[in-house]
């Protein structure tokens, strides 16, 4: 018995240590967890690091980036119509886009593991139902669910953020709910229970380690469709309002100005593609590496 624990001791840090060494051996895991780090450390310091106030009028219109040889050094992404500062602008509305994502998507995953895990705990009638609900709700795009949760409450800020908190609620919950069934269902589980196992004990040792690939993917998808859906919202003016910092915002404000100052629209548009990219590449690193440390 004392060489059993031991060997159990021994092999839970050696799964996550290998699972580690994996993540670190993947090159574009890594560069995409710095670039992902870097741009934490850009929103929560936006404020201090934004030379300008977003709202304001600074230099003179459309003043193309540094770059240019129009450009100035002092307005390094150039300005807007409005002779904002951009690099201002991307700054602030890196929070009310990427920040707000990360927020909604923890926040969803929190409500939606919680009732996936224990939906998939159920059997019988309870689990029919909520399976034929989740269903019907994963038919309609979560884009649309958004609208029209949105165009009920009406467009803003707050109004976009629960909108799409509700629409990627049901997403998690049929995915922990279909791991959690599934693991539910293999030998091992049922032959825990046989031994005397309880629902408690088996979630946390056996079921949870097991479904974190599920979890990681899924929550590294939601923030991706965040992302996406704020700034869909912002461009489609039901969300951010005027004068919003936020980047589909500043989007959709700048699209007519493509042929005479494309700055305008390139750097919103890349900032939203930069982010995207760099969760879906740390997403995809987690994903490998926890498979291999479970292999």
């Amino acid at each position: 018995m004392p060489s059993d624990n031991i060997y159990q001791e021994q092999k839970i840090p050696t799964q996550w240590e290998r699972s580690r060494q994996d993540f670190r051996s993947n090159s574009l895991a890594m560069f995409g967890l710095w670039c992902l780090s870097l741009t934490l450390i850009l929103t929560l310091s936006a404020h201090w690091l934004a030379p300008y106030l977003p709202h304001l009028q600074v230099g003179e219109l459309l003043m193309p980036p540094s770059w240019d040889q129009s450009g100035h050094v002092e307005f390094f992404f150039g300005t807007d119509d409005l002779g904002r500062d951009i690099l201002s602008r991307l700054l602030i509305g890196s929070q009310l886009t990427f920040g707000y994502a990360l927020l909604v998507a923890f926040a969803s995953s929190v409500i939606g593991i919680i009732i996936g895990v224990l939906a998939g705990m159920t059997r019988g009638l309870k689990s029919s139902i909520l399976n034929h609900i989740l269903d019907t709700v994963l038919s309609i795009p979560s884009l649309l669910l958004a609208i029209i949760v949105v165009a009920y409450m009406g467009p803003g800020e707050n109004n976009i953020l629960l909108a799409i908190w509700l629409a990627l609620i049901p997403r998690f919950i049929r995915a922990i709910y279909t791991a959690v069934h599934n693991e539910v269902e293999k030998d091992y589980i049922i032959a825990a229970r046989l031994d005397g196992a309880n629902n408690f004990y088996l979630l946390y040792h056996s079921i949870l380690p097991n479904i974190l690939t599920t979890i990681t993917t899924e929550i590294t998808r939601a923030i991706s469709i965040a992302i996406l859906d704020i700034a869909a919202l912002g461009f489609l003016g039901l969300g951010a309002q005027a004068p919003s910092s936020e980047w589909g915002a500043m989007l959709g404000d700048s699209v007519e100005l493509i042929y005479i100052a494309p700055w305008t629209v390139t750097l919103p548009g890349l900032a939203i593609m930069f982010s995207v990219l760099i969760v879906n590449l740390v997403g995809e690193g987690l994903r490998q590496a926890l498979n291999a440390g479970i292999d």
